[in-house]
């Protein structure tokens, strides 16, 4: 694995939009010890995003289960291809964080499909559902390169790719056990897609909620 977490934790001092100072001295469950929260844009809207001050909540009913039939619920490895990182929801924040602030290189992508992200997904997140990017599901090699140039910022030219532009690409799904975002990272991969472009939250919506992070609908 890559080795990003002191730039990470660099960009973090540096750059995270906290909530109002007043608001952090009365926040009792925050994120980090120097944070409670981030805003960042959602559908043209500012939510911020905050742990649940709620101390006796519990886990939400969606993620409750801890056994899942295997296949196709199998828990997946920690590193899931060469070159991909593995992030947490700290670094998460940290590239919302960015995005917010204007960088466009940068893409959080739910891999969900719709009936799921309807129940919740992460403040700041865009949603391209893993079936459009699955062969197996249908996609087209065209559908797919239509995706690549029109939303992670590829360039095609006479048949190609050229990814020099890409968007780094923030993949998430319902955690460790799903699927459904290790599909479009090997997907992506097929088709050349930098490795080196592409982080993978393995938590998923799993540990968000579990850590009582804001979501949307």
């Amino acid at each position: 694995m890559q080795k990003p977490t002191l730039v990470m934790s660099m960009i973090l001092s540096a750059s995270l939009a906290f909530t109002g100072s007043a608001l952090a001295a009365d926040v009792a469950v925050k994120i980090t010890p120097d944070l409670a929260g981030v805003d960042v844009m959602h559908n043209g809207k500012k939510v911020t995003i905050m742990r649940d001050q709620n101390q006796k909540a519990t886990v939400n009913p969606d993620f409750a289960k801890t056994s899942r039939k295997c296949p196709p619920f199998c828990i997946n490895p920690m590193q899931l291809a060469p070159g991909v990182e593995t992030v947490g929801e700290v670094e998460v924040l940290a590239y919302l964080d960015k995005m917010t602030k204007g960088d466009k290189s940068i893409l959080v992508v739910d891999s969900r499909t719709p009936d799921w992200v309807a129940k919740g997904t992460i403040p700041g997140s865009v949603n391209i559902p893993w079936t459009k990017l699955a062969p197996q599901k249908g996609a087209s090699p065209i559908d797919i390169a239509e995706i690549l140039t029109t939303k992670f910022g590829v360039k095609e030219q006479e048949g190609l790719f050229d990814y020099r532009d890409a968007k780094t690409l923030v993949m998430f799904c319902n955690g460790m056990w799903c699927g459904q975002s290790p599909n479009n990272i090997r997907t992506l991969l097929r088709f050349g897609y930098p490795a080196e472009k592409i982080k993978w939250y393995r938590g998923g919506m799993q540990n968000w909620a579990n850590l009582g992070l804001t979501t949307v609908k």
